[in-house]
C-alpha cells in the first residue's frame, strides 16, 4: 500500500510545484491572482490512510499594489471589483485595466476585448461596449452670460430723465465690457455690456446686439456696504445675429456683482456656448467617467465604465490572458459604478501589478520541492523493502 501514498504524495507536489511556479512565472504580470494549493488526506472505509490528494486550488484576491504609469488609458481598481469585457461574444471579467482604443473607437484590451460600460446619462441601464462617437461635438448658442464685477461706489450718477443712453458717447454711461457669445451655428459675435449709476445703489445694465443695443434694460440694487441685494430684468435680453441664424434670448448672471470704492472690475467672464469641436483627447476620471476633450476647449461625458463585484470570486473560472468567467460558484455580477458600495474606486495613469510575493513564493518552492523529494524517497524505500522480501 505504501506505493500508493507516495504516488499520491508525487502527484499532489507535482500540483503544488506547478501552482508555485506559476506564480513566479507571472509575479509581473498584471493584474494577476496568485493561486495556493489546498491538500486533503484520503482514507479507505477501514479507516486506512490512502494518502493525500489535491481538494482545490484557490487563488488570492486580494489588491496587488499600484504602480503609477502616467498613461491615462492605464487604470487600476482599487476594492474589489472587476472589469467587465465582451470577448467573441463571451462575458469575462479582469482585473488588467491596460486598455487601448481601436481602430473604430472601442476600449480593448490586448487581447481584443471589448471594455463594457454605461451611455453618458445611462447609467443603470443595459451594458454597452464603449465606443467613441466618429462626429465632434455640435455648437451651442450661448443662453446666459455670467460675469463677477465690481461696480465702483464713487462713480458719479447720470440722471437717465437728463442724459439719454448713447453707446457712441461714453459720458452716457458709467462702464463697458465686451463679451463672446455664439449663435446656434458656432459663429461668434461680440456684445457690449453697459453699466450705469442712476442713482446711490443703483445700476442700470444694457447689452448691445450687434450695432443695436437692446431696448431691455436690467436693474441691480446694492445695500450700503456694497452687497448685491437686488436683480431685476437680466433675463430677457435678445441678440439678432442675422445672416439666417435664430435671435439669442440671453439672460445674464451677475450674482457675483458688487459695489466697493474700488476701481470696476470684470472678472470671471463666462458664458455657455460654443462653437462645433473635434475629439482631440480622452481621460478617464476616479469615478469611470470617459471625459472627451474637444478643438474648442469643451468637455463631455461620452461613457461610464461598470465594476462588477462577486460574492464570492474564488468560483470565478479563469480562462488565461487574466481574465475569469462567472460560475454557480462564484454568483452572479453585481453591476454598479466605480465608488458605490463596495465595487471600488478607478484610478487612471495606474496599473495593479501582480499580488504575487516573489521571496513568499520562493520559499514555498523549496518547501514544495522537499515534499516532492520526500515522497519519492518514499517510494525508493517501499521498492527497497519489497526487494529484500522477494531475495528472502
Amino acid at each position: 500500500m505504501g506505493f500508493s501514498q507516495a504516488l499520491s504524495g508525487l502527484n499532489a507536489a507535482a500540483t503544488n510545484l506547478e501552482v508555485i511556479g506559476n506564480n513566479i512565472a507571472n509575479s509581473q504580470t498584471v493584474g494577476f491572482k496568485g493561486g495556493r494549493t489546498l491538500f486533503s488526506d484520503v482514507f479507505a472505509e477501514a479507516n486506512t490512510a490512502l494518502g493525500t490528494r489535491v481538494s482545490a486550488v484557490l487563488q488570492d484576491f486580494t489588491t496587488g499594489t499600484l504602480e503609477s504609469t502616467g498613461r491615462n488609458l492605464d487604470l487600476a481598481i482599487s476594492g474589489e471589483g472587476f472589469f467587465r469585457f465582451v470577448q467573441n461574444d463571451q462575458v469575462v471579467f479582469s482585473r488588467n485595466g491596460q486598455l487601448t482604443i481601436d481602430s473604430d473607437g472601442f476600449f480593448t484590451n490586448a487581447q481584443g476585448a471589448k471594455l463594457t460600460g454605461f451611455p453618458a446619462g445611462g447609467a443603470g441601464g443595459a451594458p454597452i461596449e464603449l465606443q467613441l462617437g466618429s462626429g465632434g461635438l455640435a455648437a451651442r448658442a450661448t443662453t446666459t452670460v455670467g460675469m463677477a464685477v465690481n461696480l465702483d461706489a464713487r462713480a458719479a450718477a447720470v440722471d437717465r430723465l437728463v442724459v439719454p443712453f448713447d453707446a457712441a458717447d461714453e459720458t452716457t454711461y458709467s462702464y463697458s465690457h465686451n463679451a463672446t457669445i455664439y449663435d446656434s451655428q458656432g459663429n461668434s459675435h461680440s456684445s457690449t455690456l453697459y453699466f450705469t449709476k442712476t442713482a446711490d445703489n443703483a445700476w442700470e445694465v444694457r447689452m448691445s446686439r450687434g450695432t443695436e443695443v437692446a431696448p431691455e434694460t436690467g436693474t441691480l440694487t446694492f445695500d450700503t456696504n456694497g452687497i448685491l441685494v437686488g436683480t431685476a430684468g437680466l433675463g430677457s435680453f435678445t441678440y439678432t445675429p442675422g445672416g439666417g441664424v435664430s435671435n439669442l434670448d440671453l439672460s445674464l448672471d451677475l450674482a457675483g456683482a458688487s459695489q466697493f470704492a474700488t476701481d470696476f472690475d470684470p472678472n470671471a467672464v463666462d458664458q455657455d456656448g460654443y462653437t462645433s469641436g473635434n475629439l482631440v483627447g480622452v481621460l478617464i476620471d476616479d469615478n469611470g467617467n470617459i471625459i472627451g476633450n474637444y478643438s474648442n476647449q469643451q468637455t463631455q461625458i461620452l461613457g461610464t465604465i461598470l465594476l462588477a463585484k462577486f460574492t464570492s470570486p474564488e468560483g470565478l473560472r479563469p480562462i488565461g490572458d487574466n481574465a475569469w468567467t462567472e460560475t454557480g460558484g462564484s454568483g452572479q455580477p453585481l453591476l454598479g459604478l466605480a465608488g458605490t458600495g463596495v465595487l471600488g474606486s478607478l484610478e487612471a495613469g495606474v496599473v495593479e501589478n501582480s499580488n504575487v510575493d516573489l521571496t513568499k513564493e520562493l520559499v514555498n518552492l523549496i518547501i514544495a520541492q522537499r515534499n516532492y523529494q520526500a515522497n519519492a524517497q518514499t517510494i525508493k524505500v517501499q521498492d527497497e523493502v519489497l526487494q529484500a522480501a522477494v531475495n528472502l
